[in-house]
């Protein structure tokens, strides 16, 4: 693709999860049932959490175009390095981890992640916005423009913090509460959900290096778009 082109993409993906971040953040509050966004609001579900990251990855790749398409380019290449960095080693890994486990765990047992009570509230639209479109979005950005991957050391540091912050959160969460953010969590006892936590970072883990091995496969080495 041309450089206007990938522009007015990550422009309109940018608008998009913006859309869709601000549809969730904006369930009535009268509507929502009584177990669902108590402590800490809508902010402890993943799936929330990854809207506002790909909102802000697609911001900053827009910013990227538009330095580069004025000829900013010092600044775009500090610009750049920002958003190859956002979509290795998060944007990519957990977009398609929101994915594939929702819809594994939704096909097991819905009540585990996403309980019936919420078709009333959330629409079908949304729940594909959050849960399906986020996928063929972070395969087409793959295949849109080449992404310069950190050091392998580097990258599962960074991804391993962030899921480490994450998990805490989780905790805390049910410190405070009482409550876990997913129902799925209170099946387990904590040495189980330890493994379960542990068997996650293993699973995400594995969605960065297949995005590396996308982004190795389809551009090689050496060809970045800077």
């Amino acid at each position: 693709m041309g450089i206007s082109t990938v522009a007015m993409y990550h422009c309109l993906a940018f608008v998009w999860y913006f859309f869709v971040a601000y549809s969730i953040t904006h369930v009535s509050t009268e509507e929502r049932p009584s177990e669902v966004f108590l402590y800490g609001g809508q902010w402890k579900y993943l799936t929330v959490l990854n809207l506002v990251l790909q909102a802000v990855f697609y911001g900053v790749s827009f910013l990227a175009d538009v330095l580069r398409l004025i000829k900013k380019l010092r600044c775009a290449k500090c610009v750049v390095s920002s958003r190859d960095l956002l979509f290795s080693v998060l944007a990519f890994p957990v977009s398609t981890f929101v994915c594939i486990s929702f819809w594994t765990l939704y096909t097991y047992n819905r009540e585990l992640v996403y309980p019936k009570s919420l078709d009333g509230v959330i629409p079908l639209w949304l729940n594909h916005a959050m849960h399906t479109a986020v996928l063929p979005f972070a395969v087409l950005e793959v295949l849109a423009i080449p992404h310069r991957y950190p050091a392998k050391k580097k990258g599962l540091i960074l991804l391993g913090f962030v899921a480490f912050l994450y998990i805490s959160w989780v905790l805390w969460i049910y410190s405070v509460t009482g409550e876990w953010v997913y129902p799925l969590f209170a099946l387990f006892n904590p040495a189980g959900l330890a493994a379960f936590f542990a068997g996650s970072l293993a699973v995400i883990v594995s969605f960065y290096n297949f995005g590396e091995f996308l982004n190795r496969m389809i551009w090689g080495q050496s060809k970045f778009c800077f």
